[in-house]
């Protein structure tokens, strides 16, 4: 009996000595992070821009791996499900963090108990698109032109229960209009049919369209911000040009499976906060529509709590479905 307590004592301080050699050295191979989300997406971009700098501050290659479908359920279970290391991580928007949960009857991960949060990364701010082809010159002309043809304009979203979705549904209930929706597989396949002429008008976070914006493959016509933003100074905001008090972004935030050890949280954050905090990488988020934001796990996890129940409410008192 002593023989086994002492070889149980030997294996648990090794292994207790092993994990705290490896959170030491951390990192020393490849991080994974995983975005449920199309290529060229807001948080895509994003994720791209901010973890090149964390790789040249650590000195360890971030491999990014786009997982998009099923509204960001097949990536962030992924995430959910890795190993508790470090080596795989996450980068999500705020839809799949708050905005999905509520849509689906069966959930496979829970937002609160199945991840750790890292940092709040960049918010998205976000615009209202218009093609082209259209006569539409802001907020106020499709107000008028949908009052005038109640459900003859289609928008596009990124699927059901989008952030597409939620922003110009809140959009026309606030304005009185009927819109029809027209669903995508992604934000970048509904803001490219814009672009082409396929459908009229959509709401887009500004990541997503800004290359097309000042490509003149499309029209943005209104931010949704509380003020005019520096990077698109004539664009008027959707407040000021037909709907007071219109306001919506999304943001991106990096998460880790649940478990993560401490130590490796708090590496994470601080490399997060310092990537964003270099001027170069402030320069190319803000050029794409981003603030750029920073913060501490706790900080992100409250933010979680607090949005999740807000879009709760929404999404039950608008009736939309993921159908």
């Amino acid at each position: 009996m002593r023989l086994f307590r002492l070889l149980a004592w030997m294996l648990a301080f090794w292994a207790g000595a092993y994990a705290a050699s490896a959170q030491t050295n951390y990192p020393d191979r490849p991080i994974k992070m995983i975005v449920p989300l199309a290529a060229a997406s807001a948080v895509d971009v994003a994720a791209r821009i901010v973890t090149q700098k964390m790789a040249d501050n650590m000195g360890q290659q971030f491999v990014i791996l786009n997982q998009p479908g099923a509204s960001g359920l097949i990536g962030a279970e992924q995430v959910a499900h890795a190993d508790p290391d470090g080596y795989t991580i996450g980068g999500f928007n705020d839809s799949i963090m708050t905005m999905v949960p509520h849509l689906q009857a069966k959930m496979r991960w829970d937002i609160l108990k199945d991840f750790e949060p890292v940092s709040l990364v960049a918010t998205v701010e976000w615009g209202l698109i218009a093609g082209n082809q259209t006569p539409y010159k802001s907020a106020a002309d499709l107000i008028a032109a949908a009052k005038a043809a109640p459900g003859k304009i289609d928008y596009s979203s990124g699927g059901p229960g989008s952030p597409q979705h939620l922003a110009m549904a809140t959009f026309a209930s606030s304005a009185g209009i009927m819109l029809t929706h027209v669903p995508y597989k992604g934000a970048t396949q509904a803001a490219t049919d814009v672009a082409a002429g396929q459908i009229p008008v959509g709401f887009q976070g500004l990541g997503t369209v800004a290359s097309l914006v000042r490509g003149n493959q499309l029209r943005l016509i209104g931010v949704c911000t509380p003020k005019r933003l520096p990077s698109f100074p004539d664009v008027p905001t959707v407040d000021e040009s037909g709907l007071p008090g219109f306001l919506f972004n999304s943001w991106f935030a990096m998460l880790a499976p649940a478990g993560t050890p401490k130590p490796i949280i708090a590496r994470l954050n601080a490399e997060v906060v310092k990537a964003v905090g270099d001027v170069e990488v402030r320069r190319k988020l803000e050029e794409l529509g981003f603030a750029v934001r920073g913060s501490s796990p706790e900080e992100l996890g409250a933010m979680t709590r607090d949005q999740l129940a807000k879009y709760g409410r929404l999404i039950k008192e608008m009736g939309i479905s993921n159908e």
